[in-house]
């Protein structure tokens, strides 16, 4: 999965899911947007289901500190290239 599938796959999620259009890619979604932690748990499922496989106890705990799409675009990717790995 390159980068750019991560990126529109992440911008659709949060259209359908989170109804937040277009949201800049270093936007801080929590000010900006009114993203929650409620709502980070359900992008972290979304997150799985985009991976095909669950996430650690750590792998959850570390994401809690993302708050941009970048962000969660390289966190993604560092998932999945460390998935590849294995």
């Amino acid at each position: 999965m390159t980068r750019d599938e991560i990126k529109n796959n992440i911008l659709l999620i949060f259209e359908e899911e989170f109804e937040i259009t277009n949201p800049g890619l270093d936007e801080n979604l929590t000010e900006d947007h009114d993203f929650d932690s409620i709502d980070a748990l359900e992008l972290l499922g979304e997150i799985e289901k985009m991976l095909g496989s669950e996430l650690t106890r750590q792998e959850k705990k570390d994401a809690m500190e993302i708050r941009t799409v970048n962000q969660i675009c390289d966190y993604v990717a560092s998932l999945a290239a460390k998935r590849a790995l294995m």
